[in-house]
């Protein structure tokens, strides 16, 4: 599983606690491409909380895809735009990706 970021200094009861007024673990996507080649890459996961905006995590991300996304033809306007668009609506939801994983490596 990727890294998990922005959980620093938060117990297991405290993320616990956030999931519970409506936080989330999210992966963002970007793209990036080289003359024929276009690359769709995602993130790695981040956890944001229930009154935390996603932008200052997604940024980066969708400059990198608005810079160096949309050479590749014909891959890379197609996946660029998927990527600004995921990026652009708070990234993908994967929490309940996430809770499965930490329940099988729990049990």
């Amino acid at each position: 599983m990727a890294a998990i970021k922005n959980i620093e200094g938060l117990s297991t009861d405290d993320i616990n606690r956030e999931l519970n007024r409506g936080a989330k673990f999210v992966v963002f996507q970007y793209c990036f491409s080289i003359l024929i080649m276009t690359f769709k890459r995602g993130s790695d996961v981040y956890f944001i909380k229930a009154d935390e905006s996603t932008v200052k995590h997604s940024i980066g991300y969708t400059l990198l895809t608005l810079f160096f996304g949309w050479w590749g033809i014909p891959w890379g306007p197609i996946y660029s735009i998927g990527s600004l668009y995921t990026n652009l609506s708070g990234g993908k939801d994967i929490t309940q990706e996430v809770l499965n994983s930490i329940n099988a490596q729990n049990s």
